[in-house]
Parts: C-alpha cells; structure tokens; sequence
C-alpha cells in the first residue's frame, strides 16, 4: 500500500507538475505534508532547502529522498520511477503533435495562462514557510532573514545554493545552548 501511495503522490505532482519544478513543489507538499502526512512542514523544509541546493531537477531529488525516508530504496526507486513517468509520457504524446501546433496563439495563451496559477501555487507555500519561521524564530528575525535573503538573491545576485550552504553550515557549527551552558558552567568551576 505504501508502494501505491508513493507511485500517486509523485505520479500526480509530477502529471499536474507544469513548468516544471517551481510548479510542482507545492505539489509535493501537498501531498507528502497534507495528504499522506509522510512529514511536517519544518521537515519539508528542509529537504527543499537540501534539494535546491544540490545540481538537478529538484522534484526527483525531493521523490528519492521522500520515497527512500517513507520505504528504504524500493520506496525511492518506485517515487523516482512515478515522478518521472508523467514527463516521458507527456513528452512523447505532446511533442509529436505539439511540434505542428506550437506557433499557433492558443499554445502560446496556454502557456501564459499556467503562470498565474503557478505564481499563486508558490506564494502559498511561501506563507506556510514564513509562517513556519515566525514560530521558531519569531516575527523580528524571520523578517530581518527575508529581507537579506530578497537582498542577497535578488540584489546582489548570489547563487541560492551558496545561501543555502552558508546557512546550512551556520546551523550545524553554531553553538547550542547547552554548549555555552557546559562552557560557562567549566568556566565558573575553574575560577
């Protein structure tokens, strides 16, 4: 059953999936936070913060690793097998006829049409993630992380991958609070 739930969660996201991996994350979320219930919000998070930061199309990384967590390597090779299929299917079926039709205007309206959707696809899963941070981090320093992330992407031009990787750096060799307890506490005995 496991195996049939993985095949449609990523069949699905990746057969309504247009545009590619932008338009498909919110997909994946939906069903790997909302209906399957595989993970929560923070863990997908991070698995999309691992995913962008790594070469490849980000919906493949997201099944093999969703599909190896929810059931070990036939669990990723049957998410990655299921995320892929709609793309080969759709290319094959839509290509050959597409390829006659593509200069005409109603293709083009098509296309234009989905980038709406998809834009308020994202913008949602960007509240939930902001919504996330305000929970941890509170609403002062999630606006001061948005602010140098539009600063630092946008602005400044800086690859997001080197963003992720500074910050996933930051998160594993900061100190923890239990840390600088042990610390002052051997220092205090010392004095």
């Amino acid at each position: 059953m496991t195996y049939l739930q993985l095949f449609i969660a990523f069949f699905r996201s990746g057969i309504l999936g247009y545009g590619g991996g932008p338009s498909s994350i919110p997909l994946v979320h939906k069903e790997v936070v909302g209906k399957f219930k595989w993970m929560n919000d923070e863990e997908f998070g991070d698995v999309l913060a691992l995913g962008n930061a790594l070469p490849g199309p980000i919906n493949t990384k997201m099944a093999g690793y969703i599909g190896y967590r929810v059931a070990g390597l036939s669990g990723m090779l049957v998410a990655l097998l299921s995320s892929i299929l709609p793309t080969i299917i759709l290319m094959i079926v839509l290509l050959t006829s597409l390829a006659q039709y593509k200069d005409q205007p109603w293709v083009q309206g098509m296309t234009k049409g989905v980038l709406p959707v998809v834009a308020v696809m994202l913008a949602v899963l960007t509240w939930q993630f902001f919504t996330s941070a305000k929970k941890g981090l509170g609403v002062k320093l999630s606006l001061i992380h948005v602010a140098a992330g539009i600063l630092l992407l946008q602005l400044m031009r800086i690859h997001p991958a080197i963003l992720i990787g500074v910050l996933l750096a930051y998160a594993l060799l900061k100190p923890t609070r239990k840390d600088k307890e042990k610390s002052s506490e051997r220092g205090e005995g010392m004095g």
